[in-house]
């Protein structure tokens, strides 16, 4: 199984090198097939030259521009639309995703369909995590597990792998934004693709800001949520996986 991780980045410069070092040095003591697709999502300081300069030295890291829409949604559609693996891992570009769990979901996705993180279990953890982001997300994901009768606890957190037959079952996509996050696994989750939820680890290395602002992206998460909620409820034969219709 050839593995890619699609990594969106907006002005991570500060930390893409070091993030690509972590990954490329575990995939390599892994012995893991694999690419590194980074998405420079608008960056003003200089992201993409720095992805740019690493895949001088390392074919396996490539960079795609976002050329349309700005938003992690729309970076991340990016690409996944150009990905050439079997299988795909979403990351974060400024290393608060632990490489090690790339493997351990690498490793999953050789039975599962979906290898879904969660920190918020046994094994799992959060370092340094902000305190009305942490309320807000276990809030959000109590919800998203009273709609949709499951017991995930994390379906929010980016870090996921599914393989590519997921990817394309699971289209047409509609998030632009942090939204995704929830509308790829709850799709998958939705048409019948098979899941294994894996233990992860985040933790915040440079103590700044998150870029998700609460209040101009819950809409946006009602809307998703009720848009497959709806589908799950009404119209679920319709887009229920082939091969087990």
């Amino acid at each position: 199984m050839k593995l890619s991780i699609v990594i969106p980045a907006r002005n991570e410069a500060a930390s893409i090198e070091t993030t690509l070092w972590a990954l490329r040095k575990t995939l390599t003591e892994s012995q893991i097939d694999a690419e590194i697709v980074v998405v420079d999502d608008g960056s003003t300081d200089g992201t993409g030259a720095t992805v740019e300069q690493v895949a001088k030295i390392d074919p396996r890291v490539r960079l795609l521009v976002n050329k349309t829409r700005h938003g992690y949604g729309y970076a991340v559609r990016r690409g996944l639309d150009a990905f050439l693996g079997d299988a795909v891992v979403i990351s974060m570009a400024d290393g608060s995703d632990d490489p090690m769990d790339v493997v351990f979901y690498y490793q999953a996705l050789q039975e599962r369909d979906c290898a879904f993180g969660t920190r918020w279990s046994k094994g799992g953890k959060a370092v340094n995590y902000p305190l009305v982001k942490r309320l807000c997300n276990r809030l959000a994901n109590r919800l998203i597990g009273l709609l949709f009768l499951t017991r995930y606890n994390d379906v929010t957190n980016g870090f996921k792998g599914f393989r590519r037959t997921v990817i394309e079952g699971c289209r047409p996509f509609h998030a632009g934004h942090f939204n995704f996050t929830v509308e790829l696994p709850l799709k998958a989750i939705t048409r019948g693709y098979s899941w294994l939820v894996v233990p992860t680890r985040w933790r915040n290395w440079t103590g700044k800001k998150t870029h998700l602002r609460i209040g101009e992206q819950a809409p946006r998460y009602l809307y998703t949520l009720l848009t497959v909620w709806l589908e799950k409820l009404l119209v679920r034969k319709d887009y229920y996986r082939r091969d087990q219709a």
